[in-house]
């Protein structure tokens, strides 16, 4: 599942003792594992072999630069939802003719960007945003390539901020209107109908909405197929991954290893789409984002104080919502295990950061084991939708990234300075 580990008593990304990393370049720290998100890729990549296909990381879920290096060597294409994301894309030397350009509100100079730049495909969200494609390409004289996203109003059971397939969400056109706005496109001289998109949703662990899905998408796909001369469908992204391990027989919550459950893999997820997809005879798409990166990170924080309060336990570290946000806006769970496996009863405790907001803790009421200051831990499955979402509330400096690869490792991004927050910023010249 993932190169996290423990080696004896300590905790390992692949072969990097974490407790090294955290000595050397302090905390908070995000780390990655360069054999998992190349592991996760190759075998979703060897899944979906049977047909030709394009598997495009969504930056959005990571977007360091050596990340989206690894993938782009591994040959994965890119989604893509700004112009700032092709622009790092373009810096970690990935291929802009291998991007999908997806996202509700394009504005008219990311369009030109990336028209200039060639993208293989804008995933287009609403009528308007077609006549601004037909707009822009005219005036420079090109040609758009577009696929619209379908909304096929299916429930992906998630949590409903990372839901996008329904008709209460603000994404892609719904499914009953899709075939006029084909029609009227084609009438658009300076666009080119290039395929299909759908996506449901994000962190779906069961093969069930996905099939539903692609099942009622499928005879819209062959009709526009016919009709226009499509290059492919994409069928989105949203494979989830797990966050919560099976416990090991016996063994107090920090105990946990990576152990198998019965979730979703690329072979389960291949062996029920793929038959559906393959008929179609068109090139498929996917955008998976959580899938390669999600397990392939970890946070590395301090432990600054252990507060008891009636009949709480905080363990208060010194990362903070700024930093991984997920459980504050989610209340998604995170894996917490000590970099040092220590004895003793499990305590039931409260991780909690230094910012002045109640929502600013990773877990509550968890059995972990006891620590102390000066002790450290480690949130895991922290590789997607960490670092990206990080903010400077209470001018908190970004933390640092650091990549491994089996026994080497190298900071992918240093340490925020703190001048560097207000960089931007001045006293305005009436006040001084």
């Amino acid at each position: 599942m993932h190169d996290f580990h423990f080696v004896g008593r300590r905790l390992f990304c692949e072969g990097v003792a974490l407790e090294s990393l955290a000595e050397n370049f302090g905390t908070p720290l995000y780390v990655y594992s360069q054999h998992t998100l190349a592991d996760h890729f190759s075998k979703l990549d060897a899944a979906m072999a049977p047909v030709d296909h394009l598997i495009c990381f969504a930056v959005k879920a990571n977007s360091n630069l050596s990340v989206l290096r690894v993938l782009a060597n591994a040959g994965s294409g890119f989604d893509i939802v700004s112009a700032g994301e092709l622009s790092r894309v373009l810096a970690a030397g990935g291929d802009p003719r291998r991007c999908v350009f997806a996202g509700v509100g394009k504005t008219e100079p990311e369009i030109e960007f990336a028209l200039r730049q060639r993208v293989y495909c804008f995933n287009v969200e609403s009528e308007p945003e077609l006549q601004r494609l037909n707009r822009v390409a005219a005036r420079l004289k090109k040609i758009a390539p577009v696929a619209v996203r379908v909304n096929p109003n299916v429930a992906a059971g998630t949590h409903a901020k990372i839901t996008t397939g329904t008709y209460e969400n603000k994404f892609g056109i719904a499914f009953e209107q899709v075939a006029g706005i084909y029609a009227r496109a084609a009438r658009l001289k300076n666009l080119r109908l290039r395929g299909v998109q759908m996506h449901i949703g994000s962190q779906i662990t069961e093969t069930a909405p996905f099939e539903a899905a692609v099942k009622k998408v499928l005879p819209l796909v062959r009709q526009l197929s016919a009709a226009y001369g499509l290059e492919f469908f994409s069928i989105g992204g949203g494979l989830g991954i797990i966050y919560d391990p099976m416990l090991a027989s016996g063994r107090p919550a920090w105990w946990r290893t990576p152990a198998a459950k019965k979730i979703l893999t690329p072979a389960s997820y291949a062996a029920r789409i793929l038959p559906l997809v393959r008929p179609l005879g068109l090139k498929i798409l996917m955008e998976p984002g959580r899938f390669i990166a999600g397990n392939a990170g970890a946070l590395v924080a301090r432990v600054e104080y252990v507060k008891r309060t009636g009949r709480k336990n905080f363990v208060i570290v010194d990362a903070a919502m700024n930093d991984l946000i997920r459980p504050a806006f989610y209340d998604a769970y995170h894996e917490i295990v000590p970099l040092v496996k220590k004895g003793g009863a499990a305590v039931s405790s409260d991780v909690v950061g230094p910012i002045c907001e109640s929502g600013d803790y990773f877990c509550k009421n968890r059995p972990l084991p006891k620590v102390g200051e000066g002790d450290h831990l480690a949130l895991l499955s922290a590789g997607a939708y960490g670092f990206v979402m990080a903010g400077n509330y209470n001018s908190r400096p970004l933390a640092a990234e650091i990549l491994v690869s089996g026994k080497k490792f190298a900071v992918a991004r240093a340490r925020q300075p703190v001048k560097e927050i207000w960089a931007g910023e001045k006293v305005v010249a009436w006040l001084k």
